[in-house]
């Protein structure tokens, strides 16, 4: 679609420079690492995946968005063959797609060779929004498959997948954040969307919390399958994030990209 592109990539970067100022004003929590160094690890592997990504390009001409165009005009997909509104269409689409990016994060921490590739984002020993762009490329490949599927199945408007990954980048971005939200603001936004509060508990070095708190987006889901937990057992202050056998060797990036083929 036109200006697709630039308008996305716009909404991320104003996004990202709002909560890494807020970060920097009033952080939730005081960082055990140099951010330079983080963040330099942390960007490194995103322009890995967005490197992956135009890669797949070349196999698969046809991502998230070019796929609803695709079905579009194929006639494919359930929403191609029903004449519903383009406001539940949208709605409809958003709800299918982070349930299954909900689905998705659940089974990289079940499935053994999946989790190896999903430590990489866990090894992060600091949590800020440099955290949500921290995926190894193998995973974010084989997340852009998933969607692709789906997008194929149902048929969506191209703006319903727009709408979709601008919501999944943006609050994926924001439940990462280093940021302190009051503690009523926090539990008005978390009866919708998930909060860092909220994901912080997924991050914790402890296996009941980290198994837990699996939304990126909306909350219901961790609500719905009994997989939410409101608050770490340590508390916020003193709950230790990552993994617990690491050390500093997250923050550089070819032990990062190499991780999930290392032993442990």
């Amino acid at each position: 679609m036109e200006n697709e592109t630039v308008i996305r990539l716009s909404i991320f970067l104003g996004l990202f420079a709002l909560l890494a100022t807020l970060e920097a004003l009033a952080p939730r929590r005081v960082r055990s690492q140099s951010r330079s160094r983080r963040w330099l690890t942390n960007w490194g592997i995103t322009i890995a995946n967005t490197l992956t990504l135009r890669l797949m390009a070349f196999a698969l001409p046809l991502l998230a968005v070019g796929a609803a165009l695709d079905a579009q005009a194929q006639g494919w997909g359930l929403f191609n063959a029903v004449d519903w509104p383009i406001w539940l269409e949208i709605v409809i689409a958003v709800l299918v797609l982070d349930f299954a990016i909900w689905l998705q994060h659940l089974i990289t921490h079940k499935v053994p060779l999946l989790w190896r590739l999903h430590r990489v984002h866990h090894a992060d020993v600091d949590m800020d929004v440099t955290t949500a762009i921290r995926f190894h490329p193998v995973e974010i490949a084989l997340s852009m498959v998933l969607k692709i599927g789906l997008v194929y199945l149902m048929g969506p408007a191209g703006i319903a997948v727009i709408i979709f990954e601008i919501l999944l980048n943006g609050t994926a971005m924001f439940n990462h954040a280093n940021i302190r939200l009051p503690l009523w603001l926090d539990a008005m936004v978390r009866r919708v969307l998930v909060t860092p509060d909220m994901h912080r508990v997924h991050h914790s070095v402890h296996r009941d919390e980290h198994d837990s708190n699996y939304g990126f987006a909306l909350s219901i889901w961790d609500r719905i399958f009994g997989t939410y937990i409101a608050q770490p057992a340590a508390g916020h202050d003193d709950m230790q994030v990552g993994l617990e056998w690491q050390d500093d060797r997250p923050s550089r990036f070819g032990w990062s990209i190499t991780l999930p083929f290392a032993r442990k």
